[in-house]
């Protein structure tokens, strides 16, 4: 984690080539030192946030008044920061039969805080939740009273993940988490707050801005969807080859048990839908066998969506693991024990992320926690089966090299897509895959599924979701199109975007296809689409040419009564 000084150095940067967010903070407290922090912290993720700050405790001027400049600046996110300080100093004036009620009133704030700007921005806002503090007066008994100031705030915590779970652009920034990771003597210092009403201490600035970029990264499509393991004693202790089945160190005793917790928790990151897989200097039926055999091993074979095991070079074996799941190096996080394989990563493959695991084992977990790889803001039930279609997806890898003609593999596949437009049911899956697609998009919008449902209810945009299936497994929805009726002739595309999981199976023609059908049908005569290029979307720059649109200035133009419906192998469910 870099200093405050080190982030202040950012500042110096040339921000030209970043990706701009806008960015307003609205805080009961002074946040001229947490704003650069953000600033520098945002330069590392390849951000420049332009950030506006309201004055010093106008959080509710700002919000309730429709003339402010938090509305006259129009940011993409806002920032609340109501500060448990403050709170506190409330609670001291409340009449002691209002006590137990402040939870309840500050839930009330919070509800129309949130309201009213979703109702005059399209903005996301990030609330940070609040900071303990004991008070002491109930001593151990303030958990039982309603009228303590901790039990209200515990309450309020609460509220708020129950709040944040029923409002889909309302997300909590947990800082109740970091002080106690930190402590609190580290995070909040009295001498500060009372010279300055800063109620974050500057060494604990990079940690809360680091916690608030990595929402705004996940908001923006940038998160990690992969974790590649070594196994020689990193995933269990010892090395199978010498030491055999046996004598490899995992179950309940000893150091055994630091491996299984390890694993544990790769189950849960597995399980919430990061794909696994493993990279190992091995041959392959030994390193296989512990998966196989051991009876302590909480992980299995079925769990790793790509397993390779030989005695070849490291990074060229991720670049293989690349090359099957088909998402950037910068998605994902590779975990060794040894500092020469992971120098040897860090150096052959820019953008993985290579963390620096402690050399005692006993110490990984509490190592990886704090650093929050997995920062996600969506959790839907397909995520679940992700590592069984990249499975799947491997099988057919192997089966195409078996086919000489291209059409004839495709054919065998036996490919059957259901079709139809945003409803609730696939609303949540079409927000996530907005959010996570960032190769295949044309123009790389970002939606929520508080977004889709709005739009889904105009009469002038046109949605429609793509599933896709073959005789190897069910790939889930894998592509969104956004029409936008421009006039009563044209139609543009807002968004296409696709898995690149199903790359190079007909699928762009038959959505192709499909929004032509759409378009005769409803009697529009021109179909328009936009490339804008990203860091990570250059596969898509020649998209449109490749279908026939032909350039007209800065976008792509289709006339489709010269369209000719293209030959594609996949069937309409």
């Amino acid at each position: 984690m870099p200093t405050f000084s080190q982030l202040k150095k950012n500042l110096k940067n040339d921000y030209s080539s970043l990706k701009v967010i806008k960015v307003a903070i609205l805080g009961d407290t002074a946040t001229q030192f947490l704003i650069q922090a953000l600033r520098g912290a945002g330069y590392d993720y390849g951000f420049d946030l332009q950030i506006w700050e309201a004055d010093f405790n106008q959080i509710e001027r700002q919000v309730f008044d429709p003339a402010s400049e938090l509305y006259e600046f129009k940011p993409e996110i806002v920032i609340v920061f109501q500060s448990a300080h403050k709170l506190l100093a409330t609670y001291n004036k409340l009449n002691p039969g209002k006590c137990s009620s402040l939870a309840d009133s500050q839930m009330e704030l919070v509800d129309n805080l949130n309201s009213t700007i979703s109702s005059r921005l399209q903005s996301k806002i990030i609330y940070y939740n609040y900071t303990e503090i004991n008070d002491a007066v109930f001593g151990n008994y303030a958990n039982k009273v309603a009228s303590s100031f901790l039990y209200q705030l515990r309450k309020l915590n609460y509220e708020l993940m129950v709040f944040a779970a029923k409002n889909l652009n309302f997300y909590l920034c947990d800082l109740s988490s970091l002080q106690n990771q930190v402590g609190k003597s580290n995070f909040f210092q009295t001498s500060v707050y009372i010279n300055t009403e800063m109620v974050l201490s500057i060494d604990v600035l990079p940690e809360v801005a680091s916690k608030t970029i990595d929402l705004i990264a996940a908001m923006n499509g940038k998160f990690k969807k992969c974790l590649i393991l070594d196994l020689d004693n990193t995933m269990w202790g010892g090395i199978i080859g010498d030491d055999g089945l046996e004598n490899i160190q995992v179950g309940s005793l000893g150091i055994g048990k630091a491996f299984t917790e390890f694993q544990y928790w790769i189950k849960k990151l597995k399980n919430r839908g990061i794909i696994l897989a493993v990279c190992s200097k091995n041959t392959e039926s030994v390193a296989k066998e512990p998966f196989e055999k051991h009876p302590d091993m909480v992980l299995k074979l079925e769990d790793f969506a790509v397993f390779v095991a030989n005695w070849e070079n490291k990074a060229d074996n991720i670049r293989y693991i690349q090359s099957i799941l088909n998402i950037g190096f910068d998605s994902m996080v590779f975990l060794d024990d040894n500092p020469f394989e992971r120098n040897i990563v860090r150096e052959n493959i820019p953008g993985i992320t290579v963390p620096e695991l402690p050399e005692d084992p006993a110490d990984y977990l509490e190592y990886l926690y704090p650093l929050n790889l997995f920062e996600t803001i969506s959790f839907s039930n397909e995520d679940a089966e992700r590592t069984t279609q990249y499975q799947v997806e491997a099988k057919r890898n192997i089966l195409q090299k078996s086919f000489t003609n291209e059409a004839d593999f495709l054919k065998s596949l036996n490919m059957i897509s259901l079709v139809e437009p945003f409803n609730k049911f696939n609303s949540p899956r079409v927000a996530q895959i907005s959010q996570r697609s960032n190769q295949f998009n044309l123009r790389t919008v970002r939606y929520t599924v508080a977004d889709i449902e709005l739009l889904a209810g105009e009469n002038y945009y046109h949605t429609f979701s793509f599933t896709l299936e073959d005789k190897y497994g069910d790939n889930g929805l894998i592509c969104i199109i956004i029409l936008k009726a421009a006039d009563k002739n044209m139609l543009f595309i807002d968004t296409w975007l696709m898995s690149c999981r199903v790359l190079k199976r007909g699928m762009e023609h038959f959505v192709l296809n499909t929004i032509v059908n759409y378009a005769k049908e409803k009697e529009f005569s021109t179909i328009k689409g936009e490339y804008i290029p990203t860091a990570k979307n250059e596969m898509v720059k020649d998209h449109y040419l490749k279908l026939g649109f032909q350039q007209a200035g800065m976008v792509w133009e289709l006339d489709i009564s010269a369209y000719v419906i293209q030959e594609c192998f996949i069937t309409t469910k």
